[in-house]
This record gives C-alpha cells, sequence and structure tokens, in this order.
C-alpha cells in the first residue's frame, strides 16, 4: 500500500464520524423496529412481564380491540388516519385475528368488514358487532358463517365527521344496560333509523348512550374524545388529550329537567397531578420547533403562557379501567391511560372519601416519578387497552413514525413529514403479573352457555365475564321461571353481583320494588346509590330517597337530591331548599339541587328563603346559589316564581342583589324577542341607572 493510501485511509477514519453525524442530524425521525427491538425499550412496572399478542402483517393501524362471547378477537384498523377519506373510499378495517396453535401470538387474521370509512370502535351484540365510523353507527354481522359480514345495518346517523381525532367512538356496556359512547361535544343532528318517528337528538356539547333492547337514546354528560371508560359502578371517567383523566360527575338526564341550567358542564379533572408525566423520549423535532415558536410569540405578546413540548400529557387517549382477575389487588380498578406523544402508559389509582362525592386519580408509591410503562422508541403509540378473559391488559399500539393532525403543524415542518409513514405496522401486547407461574388461556365460548351458567358468571372475579354474561342475560330474554336471580339480588356477598342480577331483571321487566328495596338497604354506597336510582320508577320510595338525601355518605346524599328532584311536592321542595342552605358550597350538590324539576315553583323559592335558614349567614358561597337560581328562574319566565324572588331580593345585603341581578339579565336574555318589553330592565340594568328595587320592580311589570 503506498503512503498516500494509507493517509487517506487515516484522513477518512476522521472524516467518517463527521459524515455520520450530518447524516444523522438531516434524519430528523427514527425509524421503525421490529416488534422485539420495540419491546426492549420498554421500562415497565416491576411487578410485570410485556409479551408481544400480535404484529404486521397480522394487525395494522390498530386502535380497539373486543374479545366476543365466543372468543373471537376483533381489531378495528384505522390506516385513513389522519386524513379524512373521500366519500366511499374509506380505507378502515375490522379484523379477526386467531392463534391456530395456541402458543399465545397471533399467526393468522381475516378481514371481517373494510370500506368503513373513520371506523374507531366495537361492541359486541347479538352474535355481530356494533361499530362506530363517522357519521353512522352501524350493525355488522356474519349470517353464513364465512367469517366476514354480510350484514351491515346503519342504526344511527349524524354524527360529526370531520376530525378523525373527535368523532364518535368508544363504545361501552354499561351496568344499567345502556350503551355508552364518546362524542368529545361535536354538533350533529342524529336520528336512529330503527325509530325514525323518534326525529333528530343535537348532539353538541355532549356525549351519547342508547339502547337497542328498548330503543332508546339520548345525550349524556361528558366530552370525551378518545379514551371513555366505565368502572364497576358505572361511574363515567374520560380522556382528552392533555386532561388524561376527568370524570363526568351527574348524568345528563338530570341536569335537563327544567332546560334553564346555566351550564350543564359537568366535567371534572380529578387528577391530582395535572399534566405531569415521566417521558423517556424526547419530543419530535416539530414538536419541539412549533414549541420554541409559540413560545418566542406569547412572549412578544407579553402572555402568561408557556407551553411544553415534553414531560406532559398532550396526547393522552384510551383510558381503561382494570377490573380483571389477573393483577395484584392493588391494581383493581386503577384506570390506565396511554400517551401517544409520550409514548408512555400512565396509571392511576381512584381514590374516594366517604366525605366526597367524586374521586381523586392519584399516583401509586411506587410510580411517584416514573410510569407504569415508558418507552425509548419514538414510534410506540398506545391508543387503548382492553381486558380479555384471561384478565390480562391488552395494550393496542398505533406504531407510526408521526401521530398528529397535519393542521396543527406549521407547513414548514410539515415538508419533510410523511403523516402516512409506518401505515402497515401495528403491535397488541399483553400485559401480565410476574405471578402467573405459566400464562392463563383467553380461549372462551359462552355462546352456547345456559341461562342457569350465565347466571352464574356474574358472581366472577373478571369483569369481563360479568359483563357480557349480562349483555347475553338481556339478549335472551326472560325464561318462563326466574328465582335465581331473586336470591343473588337479596343476598350475595358481592355487591357488583348483586348489581349485575338487578339489571337484568330491570333488562326482563322483573324489577320488582322487593329487589330495589333490598338495593337501598344495602351498606355498600355504590350499591345504595343504584338502588335510588332504580326506586325512582317507585313511588312507593319517595319517602326512602328524601331520608337517604341525609345520609352520611356523600355519594349516597348526592344520588338522594339527584333522585328527590324529579318530585314536586311541598316536602320535597323544602328538603332540596333545606340541603342547598347546608351544602350549596358543594358544586355537586348545588348543582343536583338546582337541576331539580321544582326550582322553578314558587314553593321552593319560599322555602329557601323562609325556611330553609340560607339567610342565616352572608357566607360569599350564596352569591353563586343566588345567581344561579336568578338565571333559571329569569330563563324560565314564570311570573309569580320571579315575584317570589325579586321581592326577598329586595330585603337581601347589596352582594345578594347584584348576583341576582347579573342571573336575571342573563337569564331573560331568551325572552328578548317574544317579550320586548323587558328590554327597558335590560337597559337599565345596562346603564346602571336604577336601584335595584326599581329594577327587580320593572322585570315582574312586564312579564
Amino acid at each position: 500500500m503506498q503512503l498516500t493510501d494509507k493517509m487517506n485511509i487515516k484522513n477518512l477514519l476522521f472524516i467518517l464520524p463527521a459524515i455520520l453525524i450530518v447524516s444523522c442530524q438531516d434524519q430528523k425521525y427514527a425509524d421503525a423496529l421490529s416488534p422485539e427491538a420495540s419491546m426492549a425499550t420498554f421500562d415497565l412496572h416491576e411487578d410485570f412481564v410485556v409479551e408481544l399478542f400480535a404484529a404486521e402483517p397480522h394487525v395494522w393501524d390498530p386502535v380497539e380491540m373486543v374479545f366476543d362471547e365466543k372468543g373471537g378477537i376483533y381489531v378495528v384498523e384505522m390506516p385513513d388516519y389522519p386524513y379524512k377519506p373521500e366519500e366511499g373510499k374509506g380505507r378502515g378495517r375490522i379484523r379477526l385475528l386467531k392463534d391456530t396453535n395456541g402458543d399465545g401470538v397471533v399467526d393468522e387474521s381475516v378481514i371481517f368488514a373494510d370500506g368503513l370509512p373513520d371506523a374507531t370502535s366495537m361492541l359486541p351484540w347479538k352474535g355481530g358487532l356494533i361499530v362506530t365510523s363517522a357519521p353512522h353507527i352501524y350493525y355488522l354481522k356474519d349470517t353464513n358463517g364465512d367469517e366476514k359480514a354480510d350484514v351491515k345495518e346503519v342504526l344511527f346517523e349524524g354524527f360529526f365527521e370531520n376530525n378523525s381525532e373527535a368523532q364518535i367512538t368508544n363504545l361501552r356496556f354499561g351496568l344499567d344496560n345502556w350503551i355508552y359512547a364518546a362524542n368529545n361535544g361535536q354538533p350533529g343532528d342524529v336520528s336512529y333509523l330503527r325509530k325514525p318517528e323518534a326525529g333528530q337528538l343535537t348532539m353538541r356539547g355532549a356525549d351519547f348512550r342508547f339502547r337497542l333492547d328498548t330503543d332508546e337514546f339520548e345525550l349524556e354528560s361528558g366530552t370525551a374524545q378518545f379514551g371513555h371508560t366505565l368502572d364497576d359502578w358505572n361511574n363515567k371517567f374520560f380522556t382528552q388529550n392533555t386532561l388524561h383523566l376527568q370524570q363526568a360527575v351527574i348524568p345528563r338526564r338530570y341536569l335537563e329537567r327544567h332546560g334553564h341550567l346555566s351550564s350543564m358542564n359537568v366535567n371534572l379533572n380529578i387528577s391530582d397531578h395535572d399534566f405531569e408525566m415521566f417521558q423517556q423520549t424526547p419530543p419530535p423535532y416539530w414538536r419541539a420547533e412549533r414549541t420554541r415558536r409559540r413560545n418566542i410569540q406569547y412572549q412578544e405578546q407579553n402572555l402568561d403562557r408557556v407551553e411544553h413540548a415534553e414531560k406532559y400529557f398532550t396526547g393522552a387517549s384510551g383510558g381503561t379501567v382494570y377490573n380483571g382477575d389477573a393483577f395484584p389487588e392493588a391494581f383493581q380498578g386503577n384506570i390506565f391511560t396511554g400517551d401517544v406523544a409520550g409514548n408512555l402508559i400512565h396509571r392511576d389509582v381512584l381514590v374516594k372519601s366517604p366525605n366526597d362525592a367524586v374521586f381523586t386519580a392519584q399516583r401509586a408509591p411506587e410510580e411517584k416519578a416514573r410510569e407504569f410503562l415508558a418507552s425509548t422508541d419514538p414510534w410506540f403509540r398506545p391508543t387503548s387497552f382492553t381486558i380479555g378473559p384471561d384478565g390480562y391488559l391488552y395494550v393496542l399500539d398505533f406504531y407510526r413514525q408521526h401521530i398528529e393532525t397535519p393542521v396543527s403543524i406549521p407547513d414548514d415542518l410539515k415538508a419533510d413529514m410523511d403523516f402516512m409513514y409506518g401505515e402497515h405496522h401495528g403491535r397488541i401486547y399483553r400485559i401480565r403479573s410476574k405471578n402467573d407461574s405459566e400464562r392463563r388461556a383467553s380461549t372462551v365460548d359462552l355462546s352456547k352457555a345456559s341461562t342457569s351458567q350465565l347466571i352464574e358468571l356474574l358472581a366472577h372475579p373478571n369483569g369481563w365475564y360479568r359483563s357480557n354474561a349480562q349483555r347475553l342475560l338481556l339478549e335472551k330474554g326472560a325464561p318462563e321461571n326466574q328465582t335465581s336471580l331473586d336470591e343473588i339480588v337479596q343476598n350475595h356477598e358481592t355487591p357488583q353481583t348483586r348489581l349485575h342480577a338487578a339489571y337484568v331483571l330491570e333488562a326482563w321487566g322483573l324489577l320488582t320494588a322487593a329487589h330495589v328495596e333490598a338495593l337501598l338497604t344495602h351498606s355498600h354506597p355504590e350499591v345504595q346509590r343504584h338502588g335510588l336510582q332504580l326506586a325512582e320508577r317507585f313511588p312507593q320510595f319517595r319517602a326512602t330517597t328524601l331520608a337517604l338525601s341525609s345520609h352520611e355518605n356523600a355519594t349516597v346524599a348526592l344520588q338522594a337530591l339527584l333522585s328527590t328532584g324529579n318530585f314536586t311536592d311541598k316536602k320535597s321542595l323544602e328538603t332540596l331548599a333545606l340541603h342547598l342552605a347546608k351544602q350549596g358550597e358543594n358544586r355537586w350538590f348545588r348543582t343536583a339541587i338546582l337541576s331539580a324539576k321544582g326550582v322553578t315553583e314558587p314553593a321552593f323559592v319560599t322555602a329557601l328563603f323562609e325556611t330553609s335558614g340560607f339567610r342565616n349567614s352572608e357566607d360569599t358561597w350564596k352569591e353563586e346559589v343566588i345567581r344561579e337560581t336568578a338565571h333559571i328562574l329569569g330563563s324560565n319566565g314564570e311570573k309569580k316564581s320571579l315575584e317570589a324572588f325579586t321581592q326577598y331580593l329586595t330585603q337581601s345585603e347589596d352582594a345578594w342583589q347584584k348576583a341576582g341581578l347579573d342571573g336575571l339579565s342573563r337569564g331573560l336574555k331568551k325572552h328578548e324577542e317574544t317579550k320586548p318589553e323587558l328590554k327597558a330592565f335590560l337597559d337599565a340594568l345596562a346603564e346602571n341607572t336604577e336601584e335595584p328595587a326599581v329594577l327587580f320592580k320593572l322585570i315582574t311589570s312586564n312579564l
């Protein structure tokens, strides 16, 4: 070798690292890893192991998975994300996965249905699947045994369809026999095609629920995005990007009784650790750069605002309550939430004290400075979870290079981003406890189970069995002779099982006052809560409901007040007024009482000011009670109630008068067009030219 050759090689050795560095800098985004290599990046809770259940080519772009009663494993795939598919060209699929050799890994798959635009969720029903695919909810079924859907019925239509991250999704079968769905509060005029005479339901600001056995559908509280879960007691929790865990505190049906609340927002961020997460991946280039630019802009505009590119929830999704039987007891009722931007799985422990009607979500002691699972693979995108018949937690990994709505990224940053890169990838993992000496089998077939066998499963420790047994019993209908459920409702040692049995009886039309009484007298507050809800159908429990409004447990007391709000007799209104005076400082008790039917009655106004003790003190929180009551009465527009209310306000302190005028002005605006004579009051209030007493007189004289 010549000297010059040696020198060239030596120079090359110095140059090569520099070339590699430049190359890595030019490649702003990492490439895909094999499933095994990706799993090697997982930092998982020390008591668990993670196993590969399925991967490409058997699954692409997975967003939800269910096990049906036959043990069939169905996965919704969303290859169109993040773009809206052209009309008639949706590529969404439902795939049936198979483990033919029983080794716990999928080795075969069949396309059950395809051509579904923005399909995101499904629920087993009567041998088929209910599927959300905006703007529709479909019913799909294979009737000839070829493992392909040959029935495609449109159940509902009219849902919002212009953002794949905020459409109808997350079907969940509730303890109360209703099927719940996330709608993100999006607009839409929804029709039920099996019952067109029911008209359209305006969806804005709400989620959705329906029953196919009774042909009912209605709005539900909450604005869940992608992540919507119900616990064993039918409490509703949901996910919304940066807010990884919220609770919908009061069901929508109570909030709509008189139709005049100033707000129906009952969403509560229950996390005591808010946005914090322990991410192990650096932010992608586009996010870091966009955040840098935005923070400069905020500084230039002197805004007290800072955006974070990492270690804060921005892509929370798929929150799921764990109610299986394969994890240690400490994990029962925990909620697992993915963050697709942070490449991690977060765990929340739910706690509730007897003095509080809402939950608090806390980190587990061993996860104060870490996550349940965090990956250093930036392609790891945990979109959702499911609990299998084996009791294990299954994690669906969308596995894409990018997961973000393109409209939110500046054009110059999008120039070197391919949002479809990785669309033929997808993984599903199984997480199980290290305590299991060997993996549990997930094979199951409840389709041939008898009624008595299904009733026995209502007591199964795995919630998958309990929920599916209840659903199948609902679908089968009542047998000619039924006595075993009576015994379960009356005496079963497990409170969850008592409720499952009660709601099977409800579905069969066999629920009696004796069943409800057994629930009302149970020691568990959640059982009593459901007893109160079911007691609303039986007038003989009115006195019991009134008495339970003073229960020492806040969960029971809140529900009793909600249920009492269905009554408009003098005793009920006096009870509501008494509790408003005592507990109106609490937002949820205040909302529960002021949503009552009879709040617009003169008798309620009289009880509040005369007999409840409300005027015995001038606590600041009472101004909000006055303001909201005034809004309700103004919006309702009933003259006698307004006369009574304004008469009491003229005798009250200035702060109450001011709050009352504020609420009245907002409520009365509803009547500006139909009652133009109110303009004098509204103008005088805006110009602040009259004394409160004069203004109150202006109101009542012009109604």
